[in-house]
């Protein structure tokens, strides 16, 4: 099956089933030059076949695919649990006029939920933006899929306006929140500590808080490039708008454009050594770069992890 790159061929796909679908079977056969082979993207769902037993469950398409035998199982117990924290505040639906951030961690996330079901992981969803605002349990069912991919539809069709952050905060909930030893992977913009010194220490805290307690941790630290980062505008006056606050400023980008970069590299190097501190994996995802990334870096930690 052809990988999808596109964001606007992903955008068509209105259907997250279909879309998680695409990602996931495209990432897997570009990952190897036979399924299964490497990271165990089969861990749960397949075994080879042995000589003597039941025909019945044999995967036959994917005997098509290797030639070899494998058996579908049915009874393997769950391995992982992986609870996915997605940042709904207002700096996440930019940028408006194409897929904002917000759209790319629905649909990264729904691709992630996919694969957890193919690994028989169980997986459950959280939304937030100053708080916890909705924490679902972790299954790793088939219904349970589709009451999450649900709630990501609403979430995608009903970005906040002038809602705030307050990833420090939802951390801390989190930490005390999920009692068993779990996967926890946050999808934000990490923006609103990017500029305080007061509010990064307190992230920081709150990430060594839920180190503590012995979960892993992957944040995608999702966000536009070119103009977030690199901060690429012509250079002319434009008129910034604060999605979270509302607030109104003009700026020429070329008279702010090396102090903003200095401050937001100095913040990002910080957060980066944190991680690297805490043994938590920080992923940079640039919304154009489609959603290899994320299904990468959780194979990644989930190999280290079982």
């Amino acid at each position: 099956m052809a990988q999808l790159n596109s964001n606007t061929e992903l955008r068509q796909l209105a259907n997250l089933e279909l879309l998680a679908h695409q990602v996931v079977e495209g990432f897997i056969t570009g990952l190897h030059q036979s399924p299964f082979h490497g990271f165990s993207v089969e861990f749960a769902e397949h075994r080879l076949y042995n000589n003597g037993e039941s025909v019945k469950n044999i995967d036959w398409k994917l005997f098509a695919k290797t030639d070899k035998l494998f058996v579908k199982q049915f009874e393997e117990e769950t391995n992982l649990r992986c609870y996915l924290l997605l940042d709904t505040s207002s700096s996440m639906n930019f940028p408006q006029k194409e897929l904002s951030k917000l759209q790319f961690s629905v649909y990264g996330i729904a691709s992630l939920m996919y694969l957890f079901k193919k690994q028989r992981d169980a997986f459950g969803l959280g939304l937030f933006s100053d708080k916890v605002e909705w924490l679902s349990a972790t299954r790793s069912t088939s219904t349970h899929l589709f009451y999450l991919f649900a709630e990501l539809e609403k979430a995608y069709n009903q970005p906040k306006a002038n809602v705030q952050t307050n990833l420090a905060n939802v951390i801390h909930h989190i930490a005390e929140e999920v009692h068993q030893r779990s996967m926890i992977i946050v999808f934000s913009d990490m923006l609103e500590n990017s500029l305080n010194a007061e509010k990064a220490q307190a992230l920081f805290a709150a990430l060594q808080h839920l180190k503590y307690n012995k979960h892993e941790v992957i944040i995608f630290n999702v966000n536009d490039r070119q103009q977030e980062i690199d901060f690429n505008f012509d250079n002319r006056p434009h008129q910034f708008i604060d999605m979270e606050s509302g607030e109104e400023v003009k700026v020429h980008p070329g008279k702010v454009r090396e102090s903003y970069r200095a401050a937001l590299s100095q913040y990002r190097h910080e957060l980066e050594l944190k991680c690297a501190q805490y043994q938590i994996e920080l992923v940079d995802a640039n919304i154009h770069e489609g959603y290899n990334q994320l299904l990468r870096a959780y194979l990644v930690k989930r190999n280290k992890v079982i």
